[in-house]
């Protein structure tokens, strides 16, 4: 059921924000000069796959969890892009490719062998990671792996259709403050 929805909402989501995306790469062209930023993270099952989002920080920039990021390496346009969490637009390809759904746990980086390790201990990485989800809108980062895991397998043992549309509206009208960077 869930996947049904998210090729609908992403399918949707991709052709309404067409124009708006267009915009989004010109800008970030002059911004950055590479305004699609590609990185591998952690999957289904712990397999890595390739996250695309608008790039928000300087080309170059180290690759580390964004609690860890310098606020220093983020764009004035970034910032905006953070703020608004456009930047997430282009993971609705990854949600139509199927490496992630629109709701469940955000997907770390490779390096991040703690919350891995939390994960796993609690099925988390059995489910496709997501966009959004409970810990996203209650304001929860990475620097916490043990509490973001938690935190991420009491979302999935409650998911019904009805929290998976709360997540995404939550979302959609700013609740939560995105991930925190130093």
């Amino acid at each position: 059921m869930f996947r049904f929805l998210d090729i609908i909402f992403a399918s949707l989501g991709l052709v309404t924000a067409f124009p708006l995306i267009g915009v989004l790469l010109i800008v970030g062209y002059f911004d950055t000069g590479s305004p699609i930023f590609r990185q591998q993270r952690v999957g289904r099952d712990g397999n890595p796959f390739v996250l695309v989002k608008f790039r928000t920080m300087r080309v170059g920039t180290l690759s580390v969890a964004s609690h860890l990021a310098s606020s220093e390496d983020i764009t004035s346009f970034g910032h905006f892009l953070r703020r608004t969490k456009l930047d997430e637009l282009p993971q609705l390809w990854n949600v139509l490719k199927g490496d992630m759904s629109l709701v469940g746990p955000r997907p770390c980086l490779l390096t991040q062998k703690q919350l891995i390790h939390e994960r796993k201990i609690r099925g988390v990485l059995s489910v496709r990671p997501g966009i959004t989800g409970l810990a996203q809108v209650q304001g929860v980062d990475m620097s916490v792996p043990e509490r973001l895991a938690e935190i991420d397998a009491i979302m999935l043992g409650k998911l019904t259709v009805a929290t998976y549309f709360k997540y995404l509206i939550q979302t959609v009208v700013g609740k939560g403050r995105g991930d925190r960077v130093l």
